[in-house]
């Protein structure tokens, strides 16, 4: 009598088939995965998919035949099609891969989980936040993995600085910077705010470890009318800490920059640097403890070195890749799931409101964690003035407590 996975086993249950059972344990069957969108960005998943020991990519899917003909000469085992519907009902795949224009990812998505199917949508994760309500909905009843790709999150990067800031080797944080600028690719169906700052987002979530309480956004549509082409969007946090993003698709120069300022140490983090990403800055301002008249009252501004940690390279996309795969697999929630998807698709939101509202900032109305449970509404907030009466509600993070004026970041209008 042979025992075989707590069962007991015949004697004619043959070494043969323990065999294949010891080795589906160590050497699972691979899943099998097809992409939708070969453009831009889909051939890069379909070239990390592929190159998993445990992922079978089955097909690519593309209305465009000429795409898919250039695809399968690289990958000629990949199956072409120009067929969604085939590829979700008739191939036998366990999980789809979303990486078409935006106004697509919701009713592809749709259509995927309620074929049974496990999901990765590229982000942003839908056009509102209601579409990642449903989907998150349809998903959890069926018990699939949905996956956003916010591919910044498993970068190396992006993992030490989250390190760093939660040793608490910076202090506490007092404001974020970023800056994501190139020229092109420019969109026809969303604005620069929707295309790039999803990156920038998504890291500064990350990092603050919550939603932010309101979103005032100022921007430009130089080229084609009706979408902006530059964007400057500011983020309020509890405890007087923001956050400054600005995308732009007309700008000579590609920046991928990120300043996390705070009350002990600073970091730059460059992604467009090839090695030294992250730099730590030991700088910082202190002001005087004690002093009896202003004549005593002077800032110290500390200056020292400049450190550059350390950073493992490695793909990020392919760790983002292997750990969908590892979810469905072992049944976790992924890093960058659909709650999280949802609550950047709500500040997207907030950004477009204050876009129409020439700047005015608007209160998310949940504005305590990352991880929301409901997209409740979002509304317009009317600004609170200051003592120095300039309108804006909670300026750039900076205030000087003894010199009188707080400056305003004039995001704010």
């Amino acid at each position: 009598m042979t025992l075989i996975n707590g069962q007991a086993r015949s004697g004619l249950w043959s070494k043969t088939n323990e065999t294949a059972v010891l080795t589906e344990r160590i050497m699972p069957k691979p899943i099998k995965v097809g992409v939708v969108g070969c453009g831009y960005w889909g051939p890069n998943l379909i070239r990390n998919f592929r190159a998993l020991p445990d992922c079978s990519l089955k097909m690519m899917c593309d209305l465009s035949q000429d795409r898919l003909k250039h695809l399968r000469n690289l990958y000629p085992e990949v199956k072409g099609e120009t067929d969604f519907n085939h590829m979700i009902n008739g191939a036998g795949l366990d999980a789809v891969v979303i990486a078409t224009a935006v106004k697509l990812h919701y009713p592809m998505a749709k259509a995927a989980l309620l074929a049974g199917k496990h999901t990765f949508i590229e982000k942003p994760m839908a056009s509102s936040s209601e579409q990642c309500a449903e989907l998150i909905e349809i998903a959890e009843k069926k018990g699939l993995t949905l996956m956003i790709g916010h591919t910044f999150l498993y970068s190396p990067a992006v993992k030490k600085i989250k390190e760093i800031v939660r040793n608490g080797d910076i202090g506490d944080i007092r404001y974020i910077s970023a800056r994501r600028l190139n020229l092109g690719l420019f969109q026809k169906d969303i604005n620069v705010t929707w295309d790039l700052a999803p990156h920038d987002l998504s890291i500064i979530l990350d990092v603050m470890g919550e939603a932010p309480l309101s979103v005032n956004c100022r921007g430009s549509a130089h080229v084609t009318p009706g979408v902006e082409d530059v964007t400057s969007m500011c983020l309020t946090f509890r405890n007087d800490r923001s956050a400054l993003v600005q995308s732009s698709w007309l700008d000579p120069r590609k920046v991928r920059e990120m300043t996390i300022v705070g009350s002990k140490r600073m970091i730059v983090y460059d992604d467009v640097e090839p090695l030294e990403k992250i730099r730590i800055f030991d700088a910082r301002v202190e002001r005087p403890p004690h002093y009896d008249t202003f004549a005593e009252f002077h800032y110290a501004y500390h200056y020292g070195d400049v450190y550059v940690p350390y950073i493992k390279q490695e793909e990020p996309l392919r760790s983002e890749c292997q750990h969908f795969l590892d979810c469905i697999r072992e049944g976790k929630t992924p890093n960058t799931n659909g709650r999280q998807g949802m609550e950047l698709v709500k500040i997207l939101e907030a950004a477009s409101l204050s876009l129409t509202e020439r700047g005015s900032p608007v209160r998310l109305a949940h504005g305590s964690a990352w991880h929301v449970q409901r997209p409740e509404g979002i509304e317009r907030v009317k600004p609170i003035v200051p003592a120095n009466g300039n309108g804006h509600v909670n300026g750039n993070g900076h205030s000087r407590r003894n010199g009188g004026a707080r400056k305003g970041n004039g995001l704010a209008g």
